[in-house]
């Protein structure tokens, strides 16, 4: 074993001796029982996704830089039914290269999942479909929303909005090349004066897309303004295969607006869950049996924090560390000292730095 690789070891073990003794595991809320029926209890029932059934009508969304292994860990320890997607493909990166990309990654022990791609071309898509049902993805979903230039520029993501009938060519080779259900994700047109989402939506259906999850905004939007809930609802009325809602999913109640809004079959949840994995768990308990979780504390944020910034560096090593600084941005808010805190926890350089601040920070909460 190297010097580097044998110290990296070393530290590894003093640090899980610390959370071993300091870190709990993160399943102290209490339970809040609601009077009365539950409203939601039509949402207790499994989600068919074509062939596939998925315990849970909560999902978590694909976010780039983010939904890695270890992130979807942390979702799935407080939510372990429920669908996670990889961070987005691209199905030109894995024609190009001979092994699959990292975040392709897929751990034998998380499941269901689904990998996500983008790309404007059908044998390009239906070849990285084939690769990622291999890897052990449940389900194809394809990335029809993105808003991003740099993808939108190449074809990709949202811009499909403004090219039906190619997406409907990825949709039908992607579906014809795998043997596992294939879904959309996308949103209400490229902006206020192009919406075409019901005319979208339907080709995705006649193409085969098992599933179509929609994010309440234009491409223009971005992520400004509000998600209209009210036009996941036109949709719903028009097509027979699930639709899952997304869009402004920042709480239980936001979810249970969403769906009593929109008749949609499910959530997703997207931003919501930055620093705050919770989030998709709490959603479940409550549509599962009416019961809401407590609000997390703030020692549980940052302890979850801890777990997020371990999990990143034995994954990634030091690479982990500049990847965790975001994160941990995410986690420090809403409590005093947070601001000075978010601040230096942006500018750590190792493992023990980070866990030395945030405990410091749990003994003052």
């Amino acid at each position: 074993m190297g010097n580097e690789e044998e110290g990296r070891q070393i530290k590894k073990v003093k640090i899980n001796e610390q959370r071993a003794t300091s870190n709990e595991q993160l399943t102290t809320n209490h339970i809040i029982p609601l009077d009365g029926t539950n409203k939601m209890s039509k949402f207790a029932t499994p989600l068919k996704i074509g062939s596939v059934t998925v315990a849970s009508r909560v999902l978590q969304s694909p976010l780039s830089g983010v939904t890695d292994l270890v992130f979807r860990r942390l979702v799935r320890k407080y939510a372990p039914n429920s669908m996670m997607y990889t961070e987005m493909v691209s199905a030109k990166e894995v024609h190009h290269l001979r092994e699959l990309p990292q975040v392709m990654a897929i751990a034998k022990d998380e499941q269901p999942i689904s990998i996500q791609l983008f790309d404007c071309r059908p044998d390009f898509m239906a070849e990285a479909a084939i690769k990622a049902v291999a890897e052990g993805a449940k389900t194809i979903d394809i990335n029809m929303g993105c808003p991003v230039n740099k993808i939108t520029k190449k074809g990709g993501g949202s811009s499909l909005l403004r090219q039906p009938e190619v997406a409907e060519a990825i949709v039908k080779t992607v579906v014809d090349a795998v043997d596992v259900p294939v879904t959309v994700k996308t949103r209400l047109g490229w902006n206020d004066r192009e919406i075409n989402i019901i005319d979208f939506a339907t080709r995705m259906e006649k193409a085969g897309a098992a599933m179509l999850t929609l994010h309440g905004r234009t491409r223009s939007q971005g992520y400004n303004g509000m998600a209209n809930w009210e036009w996941i609802a036109k949709v719903k009325q028009v097509l027979s295969i699930p639709i899952i809602a997304n869009g402004d999913i920042f709480s239980v109640d936001a979810a249970i607006k969403c769906l009593e809004i929109t008749g949609a079959d499910g959530v997703m949840c997207s931003r919501g869950t930055l620093g705050y994995p919770f989030l998709v768990g709490e959603i479940d308990r409550y549509l599962q049996t009416g019961e809401r979780l407590a609000p997390t504390t703030t020692v549980e944020r940052l302890e979850c924090a801890q777990e997020h910034l371990i999990g990143l560096w034995e994954y990634k090593g030091e690479k982990g560390i500049f990847q965790a600084r975001k994160h941990m941005a995410w986690y420090c808010k809403g409590f005093p000292g947070a601001a000075e805190l978010r601040d230096r926890l942006s500018r750590i350089e190792s493992v023990e730095q980070g866990w030395q601040l945030l405990d410091m920070a749990i003994a003052k909460n």
